[in-house]
């Protein structure tokens, strides 16, 4: 609704203050107008570089965060540690006792087949 100002607003803004308040007092008031707005805007500036300036000592006030645990180092591994690591130990023979029970099965032994058979 107030984004901007054409030109003819602005033409209508200066008729209208033109009419109000003559020629000879224009010029002052748009001096007036100008110095307040610089003293504006150099206020908030400085308040702006205060600001930042207490930011900037709050953090350098602050104590340093702990450091991290230092890691373990990394010990090299042989080539034949490596192709140990990777392969798991398999049994090659099935231990003795029951034919059908395994240790990894729980459960009844199959049933061997009749000899005539």
């Amino acid at each position: 609704m107030f984004g901007t100002l054409g030109l003819p607003e602005l033409l209508f803004i200066f008729v209208l203050a033109l009419l109000i308040f003559g020629p000879k007092r224009l010029p002052e008031i748009g001096r007036t107008i100008g110095k307040g707005l610089a003293e504006f805007r150099r206020a908030s500036n400085d308040l702006k570089r205060s600001i930042d300036t207490e930011i900037l000592a709050a953090d350098t006030a602050r104590p340093p965060l702990p450091a991290p645990p230092a890691a373990a180092p990394v010990v090299a591994k042989t080539e034949a540690e490596e192709a140990m690591a990777g392969t798991p130990v398999v049994a090659e023979t099935e231990p003795a006792g029951d034919a059908g029970a395994t240790a990894d099965h729980e459960g009844p032994a199959a049933e061997p087949p009749p000899p005539g058979e």
